[in-house]
């Protein structure tokens, strides 16, 4: 069992729990993974610019979150929400999974690969220059721990695991990350959908890409 932290939909705040391959169910035997906003979930259900006729079926994400600098991280979860809507996902087709620091990802991310219920890992965390310590070693091990899984899992893995230059806790850098994630937080639900689409292609024996041809 690997211990960790899921982010409970039937309560608004982080909880502790086993969540190795673990579900809390209550009175409706509805499993309980993640409390997300109930404004974006909203928004997904009545969002007309959705194609219900292909939403895809049956294939879930699993999305890992470091918990150091939630408040900035949050932003990556938020906007992935909302942009893997258009792709016709809702949140119900993604599980939510908080991990102590970047360095916990890659295991994470391998045992979750390996567990045959995802289509997709997305991986997200900011991992910065505390001033005592190189984070660049960190950054880097991390990065290269997702790209052997799934290299060896044949389960893609995307990263939203950021490290800036430079970082301090005032106010016009937590403003400046705080708004950069929601935009890397967009461009990986969109690059997650892609990937998706494309290798479902080419199991199914069809080109995911075409030949691009010069005018």
């Amino acid at each position: 069992m690997l211990p960790g932290r899921r982010l409970c939909r039937c309560q608004r705040r982080l909880i502790p729990m086993d969540f190795a391959w673990v579900r809390a169910s209550f009175r409706s035997n509805t499993p309980c993974f993640i409390h997300l906003n109930r404004s974006s979930q909203m928004q997904q259900q009545h969002n007309p610019a959705v194609d219900r006729s292909k939403t895809p079926c049956g294939e879930r994400i699993a999305f890992i979150q470091a918990g150091w600098h939630r408040d900035i991280v949050d932003q990556c979860r938020i906007a992935f929400i909302a942009e893997i809507a258009k792709a016709g996902y809702s949140e119900q087709d993604i599980d939510f999974f908080e991990v102590a620091g970047a360095f916990e990802i890659p295991l994470h991310a391998k045992l979750l690969a390996n567990s045959s219920r995802y289509a997709a890992v997305v991986a997200t965390g900011l991992v910065v220059d505390g001033g005592i310590y190189r984070h660049e070693f960190v950054a880097q091990a991390v990065i290269s721990g997702l790209m052997q899984v799934q290299l060896e899992t044949g389960v893609p893995v995307l990263s939203a695991v950021l490290t800036p230059h430079h970082f301090h806790a005032g106010e016009e850098h937590h403003k400046y990350f705080f708004e950069h994630f929601l935009v890397k937080g967009a461009e990986a639900a969109r690059a997650c959908a892609d990937t998706i689409q494309k290798l479902r292609l080419l199991k199914s024996g069809q080109p995911a890409v075409r030949a691009l041809h010069s005018a």
